[in-house]
């Protein structure tokens, strides 16, 4: 098949509308917005003088009833009925916030319309003058994640038809047709969804597979989680009703549909830049899920070797994150490559980005300013990876020079929204809320539904698709390489996945975590009727540390980060300690600041002093000693499904202690409440967080938080249980003797289901002046223009300023109640209302967690049932009300 370039490709992500009457209508009513003729705005000097008007326009605009516009829609060939809907579409688009509607209108939905309008009727639209480097400027958008400014011309985007004149490239589940064939846009909120069947002649998409009732459906459960057991009755073998729907949807759907380049060549990618368009367009997991699925599976279908580079680029990396090669390439880089493609002035470029926040959006509209004689060649997936890759591992003398060079090689070759997602890429800032969650649940739906897919029943695929999601999500924990994983799912059945990628020395396994108790009975009420053992719980760094044939030491993160530079001391202790015949073996362990002199451990303030790469073993000030809890691997013999006691006996026969150096976590086992009481105590006095309890007879759980491992803190017994690990997502400017720094932030949650930040609190209290310039200096530089799409807040609480989610605060808290302003865990404690912690207090910044490993929605909620529960027993309630 004959490749027809990306626009074409973008086409199919997009509804169309099935008359030439939205085009018109969406120009006549822009030009009601703009108190203009329709089509009078053809130029971009129209548009900034109209842009000019006094702030007194928009209100008038709106005002305006739409049939006023009748004649200027007449004269386009078209009535003005959607002239309501246009200025509605705007207002919600964040117009009447961002800027005065009339500056919007002018700034790009009038010339969206008139392309509309005469892509419908067969014509063409005059060319518009050349724009000065100076119009290219990005207006702000609310809550922005897409690319498309409201600014995008034709000659940049050439898909005004399949928008539908001035949509803009909404996700297909995110607008609908009526009957007449006007284009209706979903206010956005999640009880609003779009219906599929009044389009089953227009293009394919890839969310066909996202009907409006999936979308509901999730948020009736959210919203009442006590329904899902009822609703477990309505399964059909095991497998839910709306699993089997979308299954057959899922069999319905053609992905060669998509395809337009040749089979066995690379595939363009424009596909994946509209397919991040359509994913940035709408705040729903499901249909985020399957316009990811529908993509890969035009991958698999067409061109399987590219599937690798996709899912890479889908989760903003270009290696696995041990690896340590990272995107995150400068500003001013990029800003000079941009500068260099375009022919703008650096400074205007750098004006842009301080006004819009994001540079993405600034390379978009800056495209197309500088002219070549030979037109570059179009980007492809993999060599968008490829050069990724290469600027990601670019080192030594005139790197900068290097990698700019080629940065510009790839905008220059970028057509339409490629160049912001480009940007956004290098940046390290895809800005899209497309969770690594979401990538493995769409990559094994991708691959069965395009192997067998369509064998048997819907109800047998939906239950081949849940255990799929299930099985990649398994391997990956144990095995987080996708350079072995997606060769891997090409090659085998996906049940056969896991015989071919496993867990090995040298590749970190995501680790085990405890859920929060509040006391000691409840550890005894849990573990009933089995075997359990107790530990210190130190107050360090998690570190896995992988001794691989030879001695060469690797030491990872929680987050399988290379840490190994940052801790060169264990690094050379560790093949010291090994016993005679180990040859390799991989520990789970705590790196513990530690005074050695007095023989105690210290504080994770006095830790987190130490560098984070490259320490230099004479010159190190913060010692730190290794106390280790865990064997996962030992002489190559992988004992992740060995129960604790085997996993024990392997550590303590690999290694010989180092007091002060390397030693063993303090344990023991015992079931008499007085005694378990006594080793917590002493456990506080040690200088550690308290206690983790583990029952002996089960396996190793990677990246799970487990019911096998229960975590008991001294600070928090009879009360929430745990600290709660929280991003700031904004602040609000100190007054008085804070004038100067952020007085208070906003902090959130992260829901995994949904892949959004729920506010749960405020902190503003305990804060010294020291900490408050410190955090203030950080935080500046993670400023926003806007919150994005996935942040969810209550309307009376909106900060100063906006923060991108960058880093995780460790807070501690009095309780948590009912709140029906914040957001964490909406839906399920209380139906429309969130959970808020009280009094909450700054324990520290956790540079070893990122944003998704935030305390979750259900571990927030889990937490308000087990504190209600103790208040039942004693007395109290808890509500913010």
């Amino acid at each position: 098949m004959k490749s027809t370039g990306t626009k074409d490709i973008a086409s199919f992500f997009i509804r169309k509308p099935k008359t030439a009457a939205a085009a018109a209508e969406g120009e006549a009513a822009a030009a009601a917005k703009a108190e203009l003729p329709a089509g009078a705005a053809s130029s971009p000097n129209d548009n900034a003088a109209q842009a000019a008007q006094p702030a007194a326009a928009p209100g008038s605009a709106a005002k305006r009833k739409p049939e006023e516009a009748a004649p200027a829609a007449a004269a386009a060939g078209e009535g003005a009925a959607g002239a309501g809907k246009k200025l509605k579409r705007l207002r919600k688009a964040g117009a009447d916030d961002a800027a005065p509607a009339a500056a919007l209108a002018a700034a790009g939905d009038l010339e969206d319309a008139e392309e509309g309008a005469a892509a419908a009727v067969g014509t063409a639209p005059a060319p518009a003058p050349a724009a000065p480097a100076a119009a290219a400027s990005p207006p702000k958008r609310a809550h922005s994640r897409s690319m498309s400014p409201p600014s995008a011309s034709k000659s940049d985007k050439g898909k005004a038809a399949a928008r539908g004149g001035g949509k803009g490239k909404k996700a297909a589940a995110a607008a609908v047709m009526d009957s007449e064939g006007e284009l209706e846009v979903e206010d956005g909120d999640d009880d609003t969804a779009s219906s599929g069947s009044e389009l089953e002649d227009e293009g394919p998409s890839p969310s066909r597979a996202t009907p409006s009732s999936a979308s509901k459906s999730a948020q009736k459960k959210r919203a009442k989680p006590a329904a899902k057991k009822a609703g477990a009755a309505g399964k059909v073998d095991g497998v839910g009703a709306e699993s089997i729907r979308m299954a057959a949807e899922h069999n319905a759907f053609d992905p060669s549909s998509l395809v337009k380049w040749e089979a066995d060549k690379p595939v363009p990618f424009g596909l994946l830049a509209d397919t991040f368009e359509g994913i940035s367009e709408t705040t729903k997991r499901l249909e985020r899920t399957n316009i990811l699925i529908n993509s890969f599976r035009a991958v698999i279908a067409s061109t399987p070797e590219d599937l690798l580079p996709m899912v890479y680029l889908c989760t903003n990396r270009v290696a696995p994150a041990h690896s340590g090669i990272e995107l995150g390439i400068g500003d001013a880089i990029l800003i000079k490559a941009l500068a260099q493609t375009t022919g703008r002035k650096e400074a205007s470029i750098k004006t842009d980005y301080a006004s819009s926040g994001d540079l993405g959006l600034v390379a978009y509209a800056s495209r197309g300013t500088q002219k070549t004689m030979f037109p570059p060649p179009p980007l492809t997936l993999r060599g968008v990876f490829k050069a990724f890759k290469d600027i990601a591992s670019t080192s030594g003398d005139k790197s900068q020079d290097r990698k700019k060079a080629q940065i510009v090689k790839l905008l220059a070759s970028a057509k339409g929204q490629e160049a912001g997602y480009v940007m956004r890429a290098l940046q390290g800032k895809l800005r899209i809320g497309l969770g690594e969650e979401t990538v493995l649940a769409a990559l094994a739906h991708a691959v069965v539904l395009q192997r067998d897919g369509a064998q048997g029943t819907n109800e047998a695929l939906a239950g081949r698709l849940e255990r799929a999601a299930q099985i990649v999500k398994q391997v990956y924990s144990e095995c987080p390489s996708y350079d072995e994983m997606v060769p891997a799912l090409l090659a085998y059945p996906i049940e056969e996945v896991p015989q071919h990628v496993h867990f090995k020395p040298g590749v970190p396994v995501k680790p085990m975590l405890a859920k929060p108790t509040t006391g000691v009975g409840e550890v005894l009420d849990k573990f009933t009727d089995q075997e359990f053992t107790c530990e210190y719980k130190y107050d360090g760094e998690r570190a896995q540390i992988h001794v691989l044939p030879g001695g060469v030491v690797k030491i990872y993160s929680r987050n399988s980060e290379d840490n190994t530079t940052k801790y060169p001391d264990i690094a050379r202790l560790i093949p010291r300690q090994l016993k005679e015949g180990i040859t390799s073996v991989v520990l789970d362990a705590e790196a513990v600041a530690f005074d050695r002199e007095a023989g105690k451990v210290l504080p994770f303030q006095i830790l987190s002093t130490r560098a984070r790469k490259d320490v230099v073993f004479e010159n190190i000030k913060v010692q730190v000693c290794t106390f280790v809890f865990d064997c996962l691997s030992i002489n190559g013999r992988t004992l992740l499904r060995e129960p604790l006691t085997a996993r024990r006996e392997a550590m303590y026969s690999a290694l010989e202690v180092s007091p002060g150096h390397l030693e063993f976590a303090t344990a023991k086992t015992s079931r008499d409440i007085e005694e378990l009481n006594r080793f917590l105590d002493e456990s506080v006095e040690a200088g550690t967080e308290g206690l983790i309890v583990k029952t002996v007879a089960d396996y190793y759980e990677p990246s799970k938080r487990s019911s096998h491992w229960l975590k008991l803190k001294k600070d928090y017994l009879e009360g929430v249980g745990d600290t709660f690990d929280l991003v700031p997502i904004g602040a609000w400017y100190g007054k008085g003797k804070r004038t100067g720094v952020f007085g208070s932030y906003l902090l959130a949650a992260y829901d995994q289901e949904g892949e959004e930040y729920q506010t749960i609190s405020k902190i503003g209290t305990g804060f010294s002046d020291e900490i408050l310039t410190q955090l203030a200096e950080q935080m500046q530089g993670y400023v926003i223009p806007e919150p994005k799409r996935y942040y969810r807040y209550g309307e009376t609480l909106i900060p100063d300023v906006w923060f991108d989610t960058k880093v995780v605060w460790e807070v501690k808290c009095a309780d948590l109640s009912i709140s029906p302003v914040h957001k964490a865990a909406v839906g399920l404690v209380d139906p429309a209302k969130g959970i808020s912690i009280r009094f909450p207090r700054l324990v520290r910044v956790r540079d070893d967690k990122g944003p998704e490993d935030a305390t979750s929605a259900e571990q927030v909620a889990d937490m308000y049932r087990a504190q209600a529960v103790l208040q039942q027993k004693g007395g109290g309630g808890g509500s913010d009300q």
